[in-house]
């Protein structure tokens, strides 16, 4: 079965990055080739639409068939206030709980982020499965490009 993978705007914007796009770039490639399938979310579109105008056509060439797409819901809005609320992160950084929330509610196989400071850091993603398995969610694997790669 095909894994399938959340993208946050930062692994999309990535292929756009001199120190990112390496390994953003493999990853997209795996996607076209159909080896992953794309997770993406309306958070992750809404904020892929103010990128610069090479990030949005980029997305946009994703083939469909290649593409989840996923809505935000109000589960996952309370879980996203819910990290908040548990300290994971502060207020003004409740997309990136929104990114989370999403991935473990439709249980993606791995979320993927270049967010070293929000999302891909221990301290941070030992907090989202803290409030996850106290909520009944599973964990969620949260991993960089390069990781992956």
């Amino acid at each position: 079965m095909i894994q399938r993978f959340y993208f946050d705007t930062s692994v999309i914007g990535g292929v756009f990055d001199a120190e990112f796009e390496e390994h953003s770039s493999i990853l997209m490639e795996k996607v076209k080739l159909e080896r992953i399938k794309a997770v993406i979310s309306n958070v992750t579109e809404r904020e892929i639409m103010k990128a610069k105008k090479e990030v949005r056509e980029f997305y946009s060439s994703l083939p469909k068939e290649c593409v989840e797409f996923i809505e935000l819901s109000p589960d996952a809005i309370a879980l996203a206030e819910t990290y908040v609320k548990e300290k994971v992160v502060g207020d003004t950084h409740i997309d990136d709980c929104l990114h989370i929330a999403l991935a473990t509610i439709h249980r993606v196989d791995i979320l993927v982020s270049w967010n070293f400071k929000h999302i891909v850091n221990i301290y941070r993603i030992r907090g989202y499965n803290s409030v996850n398995i106290k909520l009944g969610y599973p964990t969620l694997e949260i991993r960089s490009p390069k990781e992956i790669v």
